[in-house]
């Protein structure tokens, strides 16, 4: 017999015969399924350019608990698996490859350029889901989709189309946040950081020469683009100056100063400029007055002929010459340091510019009946307590959630790249007419029937194809392309899905976006439970950064310890709306848990060979009916926590039920009753079945282990019923919750007498509560390590006593040579006393109480009465023993 669990040898091996037999597919458990029990979840597609980090360790384990705890419950249970294109990322990655020739996308052209993104794809694709492998998670992996296989572009093709003839698609001039080297980005794309940076204050000089104005600016690089001065219309300060115009620096150009209730009176001076082609708010000013729009750099942020000798230069490397020059001719008055948030690219980490482009975008109007039915079923089941009484978990993401949709703008869905979906419009060369279409290459203009066409060269954001995915991947939209991936009822068996469990971090990104298409399309939201959790940080709270060293490789995990530790690990510390907090203590923590299961399967078959499933067992013995009531309670606890996704919950329950409850204390009592080993090991191979969605390996090993058989001759727990309604017995709980009470009460009695780990000859034990004595006498003789237990009516004198709630334990005196024990605790009584005479002296002189700080004071009262309490205690003891 081994003595420790090798999970080397057994985890890689038992995957491929799961996936081999078709487990994690459909009908992988078709054998216990049951009638309308559906339940569908869709895998948060990772980047194909990714790695599993440890944020998708746990996003895929929490999911796979939950699709091992449905299969087992009989469901017909889809875990949708699938890679996302991700659009900027993998046109990052395959830019630098072509770079490192010395070549750029331009000179290879887009065909080519695209091949390269599909080899990347290929290569680099399967190594994330290598990984989950590693994990032990089991979606449905025969039907794995990509954002961008032929169904989904179907899909994609779809709904923009459909969207675009509805009017919610439109393209406008408007401005966007724009990245120089990744393009147009949406709000939830630009990350806002703290920078220090400058305030520079520059005088503009009235055009009619009475004069200057100062004003100040944190990007003096885009001045030349002002087209306006402002001021408050009711700032007093500046009433004459209304009207007049001032001369742009080093350009001379004349603009004028007008009045908006935009400006903060409070602020500086009370003068700001006003440049409406590169600030968001200035947008909106320049709309308001119809101010002259001036871009003063292009999309690669290179500065042009609005810009004079400083035309050519980049936007940022340009600040510091414009500085230089505006310092030397006089115009910059002073230079403050300013810390003001910063927007980057949320991929590259480029400085975001506010920037008017010709744009498609995504009405806010499309979302609002999913808002709507949101705030509705909220509502309804805040009343009715159905799926724990809300639709997010933990709830209070529903407030974040409906507060960011109710502030909804238009959502800008093209991209500048070439790795994407391409946006399906076209527009005439002949008679300029554009149309969306679903053909990727239309016949003729629908209007004046030509065939001369040119497609928009823009792809659409990465985010559209994914708020598609809680119905794409049923078949939604695919046109009947690659139909062998989904079956015919998909859509109305998994829409809309059971359950979205992701990360906080995307609910804009992504789950937002799922919702209204979702609502849009199939006029039901996709989700019936959103579950959202948090971060995981090292073991300090410290959010995980290459940079700090302290990032968590789940794989290393894996190989170090074993992936049923890594999730047990990530399932027992995730506290709904709480970070996790992980590190190596947590992990040998729960490795010895994996010891415990294993050392518990040994001792069994210490005794008996192979063991019965508990179905095929009837349960006699004393002991055996005390444990199945207790599982009885841990099933019950397990289905309801985890029926409510509280993952943390359902793992301590099996933790302290298979640590505390079997193995402490079952096992125990089995050394006391030989014929109950049989009956505990049908009860632990039931446990294995609980065990089995968090720990699958080692449960799976076991359950054979005691069952005489191997994986390879006998199905998995994985497709056996999860265990439901296990018989409960009351009265035998009682008895046995008396019999730890005595056996506790005994050892706390030996303590006294310094023979906490020795065996002795006689106790006397007297019950408030009727029990059978006969059936716990050798219970308590074994686990007590007594001799002889005699249960007594009234109170022994001469005796060592301990008393608990239920009952009184006495260790008689007589024979037990008692000298030792009172030398010792007449020496500790006479250190107390001398230790509380010298306290009590220093307390009562005047002197020492008039000079001591005032906490030497607090300690030595502190001290004296500990000392006197201990005192009381030792006194106690030895009249006891007198």
């Amino acid at each position: 017999m081994s003595e420790k669990y090798e999970p080397s040898k057994i985890e890689d091996k038992f995957y491929k015969i799961w996936e081999d037999r078709g487990y994690f597919e459909i009908d992988g458990n078709k054998s216990i399924q049951e009638k309308d029990k559906n339940f569908a979840i869709m895998m948060p597609p990772p980047n194909v350019t990714g790695s599993l980090h440890i944020g998708h360790a746990l996003t895929f384990t929490l999911q796979d608990i939950v699709t091992r705890y449905k299969r087992m419950d009989g469901f017909k249970t889809l875990w949708q698996p699938g890679t996302d294109h991700a659009g900027i990322a993998t046109q990052n990655v395959v830019e630098k490859q072509i770079l490192a020739e010395g070549k750029t996308k331009e000179e290879v052209g887009r065909e080519e350029f695209l091949k390269r993104a599909w080899k990347q794809k290929e290569t680099s694709g399967g190594n994330i889901v290598h990984q989950m492998r590693k994990l032990g998670v089991t979606p449905a992996w025969k039907r794995e989709r990509f954002t961008m296989d032929e169904g989904l572009q179907e899909a994609v093709k779809e709904a923009f189309v459909s969207l675009y003839n509805e009017g919610h698609i439109t393209q406008n001039n408007y401005m966007v946040n724009w990245c120089t080297h990744d393009g147009a980005l949406s709000d939830i794309e630009v990350e806002h950081e703290e920078v220090s940076g400058n305030f520079y204050h520059m005088n503009y000089h009235f055009a009619d020469d009475s004069g200057h104005i100062t004003v100040a600016t944190t990007r003096p690089e885009t001045y030349f683009g002002d087209t306006a001065i402002m001021v408050h219309p009711d700032d007093k300060r500046y009433t004459d100056i209304v009207g007049k115009e001032v001369l742009l620096p080093l350009t001379n150009r004349k603009i004028k100063i007008i009045t908006d209730s935009y400006v903060d009176m409070e602020f500086g001076t009370g003068i700001v400029k006003v440049t409406p082609a590169h600030d968001q708010n200035d947008y909106e000013v320049g709309i308001r007055h119809d101010l002259e729009f001036i871009k003063v750099f292009d999309e690669k942020g290179i500065l042009n002929e609005y810009c004079g000798e400083f035309a050519g230069l980049e936007r940022l490397e340009a600040r510091k010459p414009i500085v230089e020059k505006l310092q030397a001719e006089g115009y910059i008055v002073k230079i403050e340091e300013h810390v003001h948030q910063v927007g980057h690219c949320y991929r590259c980490k480029n400085i975001v510019e506010p920037f008017i482009s010709q744009q498609w975008f995504l009405s806010s109007d499309m979302a609002q009946e999913s808002i709507r039915k949101t705030k509705e079923i909220t509502k309804e089941r805040s009343k009715s307590g159905e799926h724990n009484g809300t639709l997010f978990h933990p709830s209070h993401w529903i407030n974040s959630y409906t507060a960011w949709m109710d502030e909804l703008r238009p959502w800008c869905i093209s991209r500048q790249l070439w790795w994407g979906h391409r946006i399906p419009v076209f527009t005439c060369d002949d008679c300029n007419h554009q149309w969306a279409d679903k053909a990727d290459e239309p016949e003729e203009c629908p209007k004046c029937k030509s065939k001369k066409y040119t497609q928009d060269p823009d792809v659409l954001d990465t985010w559209f194809s994914s708020a598609l995915w809680a119905m794409s991947p049923l078949g939604w939209g695919n046109n009947e392309k690659l139909k062998d991936l989904y079956n015919s009822t998909d859509e109305a068996d998994f829409y809309p899905n059971s359950l979205l469990i992701t990360g906080f971090d995307i609910m804009f990104f992504w789950v937002a976006r799922m919702m209204m298409m979702g609502e849009h399309f199939k006029k039901e939201l996709p989700f019936e439970d959103i579950y959202m959790h948090a971060l995981v940080r090292d073991e300090h709270g410290a959010k995980m950064s290459k940079s700090k060293g302290n990032v968590i490789d789940p794989l290393d995990m894996v190989n170090e310890h074993s992936a049923d530790i890594i999730r047990f690990t990530l399932a027992y510390l995730c506290v709904q709306g709480r970070d996790i907090k992980l590190g190596a203590k947590n992990l040998e923590q729960f490795r010895n848990f994996t010891n415990k299961l294993y050392n518990a399967s040994n001792f069994l078959q210490l005794n008996v060979d192979t063991f019965p499933d508990l179905k095929d067992i009837q349960i006699k013995t004393p002991l055996g009916i005390y444990m199945q009531s207790r599982l009885s309670d841990a099933v019950d606890e397990v289905r309801t926590t985890l029926d409510t996704y509280k993952f943390n919950e359902s793992a301590s329950t099996l933790y302290k039920f298979v640590w505390n409850e079997f193995c402490d204390w079952g096992i125990e009592y089995a050394k006391a009753s030989k014929e109950s080993v049989i009956e505990l090991g049908a009860i632990f191979k039931e446990t294995l079945k609980i065990v089995s969605p968090f720990m699958p390996f080692i449960s799976d090993f076991l359950y054979h282990k005691l069952s005489g058989t191997s994986l390879e001759e006998g199905e998995s727990l994985m497709i056996t019923n999860f265990p439901k309604e296990i018989k409960k017995d009351v009265k035998v709980e009682a008895d046995f919750a008396i019999i730890q009470e005595a056996i506790v009460s005994v050892r706390r009695a030996k303590v006294i007498i310094d023979m906490g780990n020795s065996k002795i000859a006689k106790a006397y034990i007297k019950l408030d509560k009727q029990i059978d004595t006969t059936m716990a006498k050798p219970f308590i003789e074994k686990l007590a390590k007594v001799e002889n237990i005699e249960f007594v009516d009234a109170k022994v004198e001469n005796s060592i006593t301990d008393v608990s709630d239920n009952l009184e334990v006495y260790l008689p005196t007589g024979e037990i040579d008692m000298t030792p024990i009172i030398n010792k605790l007449t020496r500790q009584k006479e250190k107390l006393e001398k230790e509380i005479g010298k306290l009590s002296g220093m307390l009562s002189n005047e002197r020492f109480v008039a000079n001591a700080p005032a906490n030497v004071i607090e300690e030595n009262k502190a001290g004296l009465s500990s000392a006197k309490e201990k005192l009381v205690k030792v006194e106690a003891e030895l009249k006891s023993l007198s």
